[in-house]
């Protein structure tokens, strides 16, 4: 990786943790209001799945177009150039006046998503490299941060008024003003030609991916859909299966979501301490052990605390592959990238398959298996050597 022209570690830091915030508070901001998008284009419960499928699948399918844009552009102005076209189709889709219309904006948000999201990992990996220090994890708290604060202001938006245009034209001006905090600290970060004759050559022959990039990718698909699974279908685990309260099962995706939010912002700490690898490896176990224990003993409490030891061990898996994965250039970053996101949306329905050809627990035994997968998998990947620095 090319040495970035960098600011101060902490003005850098919380330039890039805007970028993190921005994308979470975006997709937080139009997912919140599909009911209102649903009831005003009048579509069906299938309609609005194609709807998320769409953006899900522009992000997959823009792994070639990142790519060439990343070598092109860097990380630096691919990152504000695909905000821009974020915040633009968050207007559009405050107006859209039909479903294909709807659907074409929405997947031109997942092409966007794709671009951001492997040029914010770059950077953030660029600055890990330039300074010698752990962010990773804490950057993709901000994320989660950013998530819960687009939920906040969906909360008050609809609380004063129903007007989606209102709504989405106060988060643009807040997207705006991320976006323009974040700009002065970005690196100016370029990834070398691999097609040059000093760039990096990384890819196997017949520019095939390597086998190092694609058990990256192995690592981040299984690692996504431990994340994606859980997120779809611990809720219904506690109803279904658990028998909780209806007042009690949605704490099964609170308990995983707060610790993976808190396991991330002390996650760079145990990665400065044992190193990627060792935490990925023990973090991977630790949510496959947990969660099939609290399968076999079964009632709340230790269902609960299993949905705890996903969300502590799952937290800085994606952050470490990302780093990894930015280590062997442009292109293995973002077919790593590609691969976590078709994690995300195959995710919840092999679980849903494997649910229905069996029963809801065997599916979340999928998930601990996933999960267990990962951790063999972080046994063949070349991590980055330990850093003593203290975080910053």
């Amino acid at each position: 990786m090319s040495t970035p022209t960098a600011p101060s570690f902490r003005r850098a830091k919380w330039s890039i943790a805007a970028l993190f915030c921005f994308l979470g508070f975006q997709y937080g901001t139009w997912v919140s209001r599909l009911p209102a998008l649903k009831t005003r284009l009048d579509l069906g419960a299938g309609e609005v799945g194609l709807l998320l499928m769409a953006c899900g699948a522009g992000a997959a399918a823009s792994f070639p177009l990142v790519a060439v844009l990343m070598r092109r552009l860097g990380s630096r102005l691919l990152s504000l150039a695909s905000a821009a076209a974020l915040i633009a189709v968050l207007a559009a889709l405050s107006a859209v006046p039909d479903y294909p219309l709807a659907l074409l904006a929405v997947c031109a948000d997942g092409v966007a998503v794709g671009c951001l999201n492997v040029a914010m990992n770059a950077q953030g990996a660029a600055l890990e490299s330039a300074h010698g220090r752990t962010a990773m994890s804490q950057l993709h708290a901000t994320f989660s941060g950013g998530l819960l604060a687009a939920a906040l202001l969906t909360s008050g938006a609809t609380t004063l008024t129903g007007s989606v245009p209102a709504h989405f034209a106060v988060a643009g001006a807040l997207l705006l003003l991320l976006l323009g905090g974040a700009r002065p600290g970005l690196l100016t970060h370029r990834e070398p030609d691999p097609a040059a004759p000093d760039g990096p050559k990384r890819r196997g022959r017949r520019g095939l991916p390597s086998g190092t990039t694609l058990l990256m990718g192995c690592a981040m698909a299984f690692g996504t859909i431990t994340e994606g699974a859980m997120n779809d279908w611990s809720t219904l685990y506690m109803k279904d299966v658990v028998r909780a309260p209806a007042a009690v099962a949605p704490l099964g995706i609170a308990v995983v979501s707060v610790m993976m939010l808190l396991a991330r912002a002390w996650a760079d700490r145990w990665r400065t301490r044992w190193g990627d690898g060792r935490v990925v490896r023990a973090g991977s176990a630790v949510a496959a052990v947990g969660l099939a224990l609290a399968l076999l003993a079964g009632g709340v409490v230790p269902t609960l605390l299993g949905f705890a030891c996903v969300g502590l061990g799952a937290a800085a898996v994606t952050p470490c592959v990302y780093v990894a994965a930015a280590g062997h250039g442009a292109d293995a970053l973002a077919l790593v990238a590609a691969m976590g996101t078709t994690g995300l949306l195959a995710g919840p329905a092999l679980i849903g398959f494997v649910a229905g050809a069996a029963n809801l627990t065997a599916g979340m035994a999928t998930v601990a298996a996933c999960a267990l997968i990962v951790t063999a998998t972080a046994f063949r990947i070349p991590w980055r050597a330990r850093t003593p620095e203290p975080v910053g």
